[in-house]
């Protein structure tokens, strides 16, 4: 896209803002890559160096060799706390600053939006959240920082410091189900909005990707910035490829002019 082009995008995006009542944004692992976090299946991707079917719900729960595999790589710190938020996500939390901001939808685990400043209560994890471990018997919860040193003082594999039962990381693993009252709430924004822009996403998995969708049939405009194309391409009022950061920046100067 020639820079002229992109200009007028960026004017006709901050428009739609400046104008919406219930603004939504909906993002995925394209946001967070601009933080050093790699995504799973573009090149250099985590699926291109880790094998998918080891991070399976029932391989989890099934094989003692799986559980350490899945602790090791919450170990190495690949989508925790070393990670900080990036341009994009530090324009969204200005946007809710500044009174615009109904909620973001996110299939990321990282806590960067909370850590720009987007309060908890507005953003919907449809996949989890790498930043605790919860107990599959007890559903006790813990702060991830206190298993990583267990985890740096040997132990393989964590066990629950309440009942003994199996703890994992607090995310969605394949074969699990989404957090139903988060994607009920998560479904009824979208169903909701009136402008909901997808940032960083390809829209290929589901169910978060219906989210869009319903946006769309409910008659909101939709906005989607990613590198590369995505199914919903053709549904969008405005197509932006390019960085999130730098797209996001320029967006939220034009809203704020």
């Amino acid at each position: 896209m020639d820079n002229e082009n992109l200009e007028t995008n960026i004017g006709k995006i901050a428009g739609l803002i400046a104008s919406s009542r219930r603004l939504v944004f909906f993002t995925g692992a394209g946001i967070s890559t601009e933080s050093g976090i790699p995504d799973f299946r573009g090149p250099g991707g985590l699926w291109t160096r880790l094998d998918p079917d080891d991070f399976t719900i029932d391989k989890f729960l099934g094989s003692k060799e799986s559980r350490r595999k899945q602790w090791h790589f919450v170990q190495e710190g690949l989508m925790t706390g070393r990670a900080l938020p990036n341009a994009a996500h530090i324009a969204i939390a200005e946007l809710h600053r500044m009174g615009r901001l109904d909620c973001v939808i996110t299939q990321n685990v990282d806590d960067l939006h909370q850590k720009a400043g987007v309060p908890e209560d507005k953003v919907f994890e449809l996949h989890g959240n790498m930043k605790r471990a919860v107990c599959l018997d007890c559903r006790s919860r813990y702060p991830f920082e206190e298993i990583k040193v267990r985890l740096d003082a040997g132990e393989d594999i964590p066990a629950c410091p309440n009942c003994g039962g199996t703890l994992k990381p607090d995310v969605v693993m394949f074969g699990e189900q989404l957090p139903y009252k988060v994607l009920e709430e998560a479904d009824r924004r979208s169903r909701a909005a009136d402008v909901f822009i997808v940032v960083g996403s390809t829209l290929v998995v589901y169910p978060a990707a219906y989210m869009p969708q319903y946006a769309v049939e409910s008659g909101a405009r939709l906005v989607i910035i990613n590198l590369g194309d995505t199914p919903m391409d053709r549904e969008a009022s405005v197509l932006i490829s390019a960085r999130a950061g730098e797209t996001m920046t320029a967006i939220v100067k034009r809203v704020r002019g």
